[in-house]
């Protein structure tokens, strides 16, 4: 079971990134990565990263993705309408409508089942072994505490330096 899972989101992965390769569309390349990072999430809990996949979600969804779609969105031009009484919306054809609905009855079916045939019951003693965030705590904190200070002192520098040059610094004010 863990093989079907593996190679489905391997696929997910790959198509997403296809889908990204040939789309012209930047805000439907933009939602390609966001499965993209996804699948790539799902495939560190799976080889037992489980701080990866986080850390995956947290900087490359919840940071970088929306930057991106929010500098998308913001720097695209608006398509100027010669008939100022026609509204913008889109008319979606039923057809789509019947396959967006089938697909996401699907992925629901598919969801379900996996959720239903999954043991979620550990051990203490089994999650430990399993788990990489204590190790990785415990060794950021001790053997590797300089480093990671070093790291910190310079993301806290590149922030004040940003923040410099955000200022506006007009003379004539």
């Amino acid at each position: 079971m863990e093989a079907i899972i593996f190679y489905i989101f391997s696929a997910l992965t790959l198509a997403a990134g296809l889908f990204i390769l040939f789309s012209k569309n930047l805000i439907y390349g933009a939602f390609a990565l966001f499965l993209a990072f996804l699948g790539v999430a799902a495939l560190y809990v799976l080889a037992g990263a489980d701080f990866l996949a986080v850390s995956q979600i947290m900087i490359y969804v919840g940071g970088i993705l929306v930057l991106l779609i929010f500098g998308i969105m913001l720097t695209q031009k608006k398509k100027k309408s010669d008939d100022s009484t026609r509204h913008n919306r889109v008319e979606v054809p039923t057809t789509r409508k019947i396959w967006g609905f089938l697909t996401g009855i699907g992925l629901f079916g598919l969801l379900l089942k996996v959720i239903l045939s999954s043991d979620f019951r550990m051990s203490g003693e089994e999650m430990s072994t399993k788990s990489t965030i204590k190790t990785i705590g415990v060794e950021l904190m001790t053997s590797h505490l300089l480093p990671f200070e070093i790291a910190a002192i310079l993301l806290l520098v590149a922030l004040i330096g940003a923040a410099y040059l955000a200022l506006n610094r007009n003379p004539s004010a």
